[in-house]
């Protein structure tokens, strides 16, 4: 009988592939393009690599995936650094990732604007949101290092401008891991106060992994949820973070930040002589020209002879009574002429007067007057006024005139 040739399980050679893979695949960078990217329930990330020939799937689990800065996105060219693992029931192999690096941007840039689209979108960046900062704040809070020097030189801005104004330090890390919790923790602090005017959160400058904490979206939600007006003060004039974009004021430096929210009481005391200089001015001003109205009042003849505008007004209202008393009169004695005139046109016209000439009113029992011949029946009764009287007489005979 010939002898078989030797074969391997299935899943004994798989052990083999997986143990050689895992040995020789460790550690390693693979450069790609993402497709396929699902950010899953469970907080894993699953996504696959490609080039022109080949492809590979990834896997990023969910404690690794919390420490991203940046989200991968289709179509993305990055580069993966992790293990290869075999599955062997599935007879395939992935990478599962440790680290991933943006290809052509930088990994902070990246996240930076990532998180400013969806933060801008959301609307925590809008003017309309914007507090007022108090022009005289008593008591201000300070979230920084208590050790750098941006806190040093706040301190010294304030005491110089006023020594009044008081500062409480909440001890916060600005640099490294964790530390966006400390300073979201601190905003928060001083908001749980019902004492404090002012919000100063910020630090020294340094590239963007320096100041990256203030780029957190921890830290910008604080500032946003802030009752509390807050002012940014962060690295140089020529560095933003996103800090800066949802604060209420957004400072070049720490030192300007102080200058900001501490009311200089040297600069005070010098507008409020300004504004007493300028009300005492006015108000001589005002004193001088009613002085000098009152002058030109007293000038006039009216102040300077008085009874002889007395008499002249005097005189005046006589020649108007005298007028008012002719015309008054003239205008009584035409209205009566008139009246005669009328009353007499009146009269004339009188059925007194046409009785009073020999004529006379005959009407019919209906009261019509009788006219003509035909206006009354032979019969009818008949009533005929005369000047001093009447008449009833009863129709016996009708005739009329050729």
């Amino acid at each position: 009988m010939q002898n078989q040739p030797k074969a391997y399980t299935v899943t004994a050679i798989t052990k083999m592939i997986k143990g050689q893979l895992e040995e020789s695949f460790n550690n390693i960078w693979v450069e790609g393009e993402v497709t396929g990217y699902l950010h899953h329930g469970s907080g894993h990330r699953y996504l696959t690599l490609k080039d022109e020939n080949a492809v590979i799937k990834l896997t990023i689990w969910r404690s690794v995936g919390a420490k991203l800065k940046f989200e991968p996105e289709n179509g993305q060219k990055i580069l993966a650094y992790g293990d290869i693992n075999v599955y062997e029931k599935g007879g395939s192999y992935q990478l599962n990732v440790r680290k991933i690096v943006p290809v052509g941007v930088g990994e902070l840039e990246l996240a930076f604007r990532q998180l400013y689209e969806k933060l801008s979108g959301e609307g925590l960046f809008d003017p309309s949101h914007k507090k007022e900062i108090p022009p005289f704040a008593q008591k201000i809070g300070v979230v920084t290092s208590p050790t750098g020097a941006a806190i040093r030189d706040i301190i010294q801005i304030s005491r110089r401008r006023n020594k009044s104004v008081e500062l409480i330090i909440y001890p916060a890390k600005v640099q490294g891991d964790g530390g966006e919790l400390t300073i979201a923790k601190g905003i928060d602090y001083f908001n749980s106060r019902d004492d404090i005017d002012i919000i100063i959160t910020g630090r020294g400058g340094g590239s963007l992994e320096d100041l990256w904490n203030f780029n957190t979206e921890e830290v910008v939600r604080s500032i946003f949820n802030s009752r509390i007006p807050v002012i940014s003060a962060v690295g140089h004039e020529i560095d933003t973070t996103l800090a800066d974009y949802v604060s209420d004021l957004r400072a070049p430096t720490p030192s300007a930040g102080a200058e900001l929210a501490v009311w200089s009481k040297k600069d005070f005391e010098s507008q409020l002589k300004g504004f007493v200089y300028q009300q005492t001015v006015s108000l001589k001003n005002m004193v001088e020209n009613a002085r000098d109205y009152l002058s030109s009042l007293l000038e006039r003849p009216v102040f300077a002879k008085p009874m002889d505008m007395v008499r002249q007004r005097q005189q005046h209202l006589d020649s108007l009574t005298r007028m008012l008393t002719s015309s008054g009169k003239n205008s009584f004695i035409g209205h009566k002429n008139r009246l005669s005139l009328l009353v007499a046109r009146l009269d004339s016209l009188s059925p007194l007067k046409v009785l009073a000439r020999g004529y006379s009113v005959s009407r019919s029992q209906s009261g019509d007057l009788v006219n003509k011949i035909d206006d009354i029946a032979v019969g009818d009764e008949m009533e005929t006024i005369l000047t001093d009287g009447r008449l009833i007489s009863k129709i016996e005979k009708k005739l009329k005139n050729n």
